[in-house]
């Protein structure tokens, strides 16, 4: 049975229904291994009383990469979204990204799922009302970020403008169909692969977007 985060939340936390785990591990170069991630969270598992069901895994991939870079996470998030697991356990934050806004992005790709979130070092248990905050603390901090962005932008376009700079660029990519892909959620190196074109390109749609 999948995580209903409305009404069964609170039924996974009392233990009253069996508890499915997917566990998501990454490490970031070839010489690392991530024997020691599973190890641990397959020992948290067993004392909470959740069976693991599957493994997905990113071995020497930068947690700097999009969800289209990282095979392990795609298809732990589409194994959420199929209702293959209740419950998607990683070591720390830092495992499913590093830039906010891109965490922001698998933060909403889990709850859409209605899957709920663990993770070990900080103990995150998105099945705890403690835990359902950092859904909110996280979509705020992404929030705060987007608007920096914006912000900056304006003022270096208002800078330029002040300066004489003529703005504007011959445009040598579909803009269109960057702006539908990102209102899609699509990442920006997803973005870069299908309409092979560069990040910066889509970046700075991304950027005149919001500003």
């Amino acid at each position: 049975m999948t995580v209903n985060l409305d009404a069964d939340i609170a039924a996974l936390h009392r233990g009253n229904v069996p508890v499915r785990a997917a566990l998501y591990l990454r490490v970031s170069t070839g010489g690392q291994t991530t024997a020691n991630q599973r190890m641990q969270l397959e020992r948290t598992c067993q004392m909470r009383g959740w069976t693991v069901v599957a493994v997905f895994e990113d071995a020497g991939i930068s947690g700097s990469k999009g969800r289209s870079e990282r095979p392990g996470l795609d298809k732990a998030l589409n194994a959420g979204k199929r209702g293959d697991y209740d419950i998607l356990a990683a070591w720390a934050l830092d495992r499913l990204g590093r830039s906010t806004i891109d965490l922001q992005e698998t933060l909403v790709a889990v709850r859409a799922n209605k899957t709920a979130l663990f993770l070990q070092e900080s103990q995150i248990d998105t099945t705890t009302a403690v835990g359902q905050m950092f859904y909110t603390i996280m979509s705020a901090t992404a929030q705060f970020e987007r608007d920096m962005i914006r912000s900056r932008v304006k003022a270096g376009m208002e800078r330029a403008r002040a300066q004489g700079v003529r703005l504007g660029r011959p445009r040598t990519v579909d803009e269109d169909r960057i702006r539908a892909y990102l209102k899609a959620g699509r990442g920006v190196q997803w973005i870069r692969r299908e309409l092979s074109c560069g990040a910066s390109a889509v970046q700075r749609v991304e950027e005149e977007m919001y500003a």
